[in-house]
């Protein structure tokens, strides 16, 4: 699923904040324009979220989620109204269809509609492939109406796992050779959940996902060091904790500009958590 306004990508378009929902924090990101690469990082923010108020993907406490994404919103201090925003993968249900090659933008939405659940019988030199993702409208309702709740119009809906996929294609132009016949692993931990994504040649080969993610490491941590759940957050963005936890973990940012609001030290730590918010943010340059 992905919604888009047609100006959205035009040379006028306005800027466009990713945004992250998880069980534990909110995820802001902002991408501006560079003067010597396609891309800077503008702003961004992490802002906890109240327990409970996102159980396995599901919003429970909207206002809750509202309230945590207007902090991070003030936090990074954005002047950016539209939003783009994605459902976990296992809300979705996807497949990819074919649709007759030229038609005008407009067309599509028209055409993928009426066709979703069969193949167009035309020849396949006039066909152009359209991946469908479909989700119950409350799951997308739920996430319109925290960003609205916000102040923010949500001008995009996408996937979590394509959008991750977005951050990942990025970095992969920096590596030798662009990456092409290199096998990529990518692996993102969310709270209850864990994926996995097995790249070649910009082409995923290989997906999987497990029910378990960072809520059993800051369990273990609040056990093994008498925290509580939210110093257990804490500490393990900042790395503040007896092991050795700190990394050089800027490469998610490679090939962009950094705004000289962002501090080097701070995002090191934050850089991981932004993968799936800085891909929805990149949404800003698809045209």
């Amino acid at each position: 699923m992905a919604i888009a306004l047609p100006s959205l990508f035009g040379r006028t378009s306005p800027p466009l904040v990713g945004i992250d929902l998880s069980g534990s924090s909110v995820k802001v990101v902002e991408l501006a324009k560079g003067q010597r690469t396609p891309m800077r990082l503008e702003r961004y923010a992490i802002e906890p979220i109240e327990r409970g108020a996102i159980v396995d993907g599901n919003i429970e406490k909207p206002e809750a989620v509202a309230e945590a994404l207007t902090r991070a919103l003030r936090k990074c201090n954005t002047r950016a109204r539209e939003a783009a925003r994605a459902l976990p993968a296992g809300s979705v249900i996807t497949k990819k269809i074919l649709v007759p090659a030229g038609l005008r933008e407009e067309d599509y939405e028209v055409q993928v509609e009426a066709e979703a659940s069969q193949y167009i019988p035309f020849p396949s030199e006039e066909e152009i492939e359209v991946l469908l993702a479909a989700s119950r409208k409350e799951k997308v309702d739920d996430r319109v109406a925290v960003a609205e709740m916000a102040g923010l119009r949500p001008v995009v809906v996408d996937v979590e796992s394509y959008a991750l996929r977005s951050a990942v294609d990025h970095v992969t132009r920096f590596l030798p050779n662009n990456g092409q016949g290199q096998i990529i692993a990518v692996f993102s931990i969310g709270q209850t959940t864990t994926s996995l994504a097995v790249v070649l040649n910009e082409q995923t080969v290989f997906e999987r996902e497990q029910t378990f993610g960072g809520q059993q490491l800051t369990q273990d941590l609040v056990r093994l060091y008498g925290l509580t759940p939210e110093e257990a957050e804490l500490k393990k963005r900042t790395g503040d904790l007896p092991d050795n936890y700190q990394r050089d973990l800027l490469q998610p940012f490679q090939g962009m500009e950094v705004s000289d609001a962002v501090r080097d030290r701070q995002l090191r730590a934050d850089a991981p958590a932004l993968l799936v918010a800085a891909g929805l943010a990149m949404r800003r340059f698809d045209a």
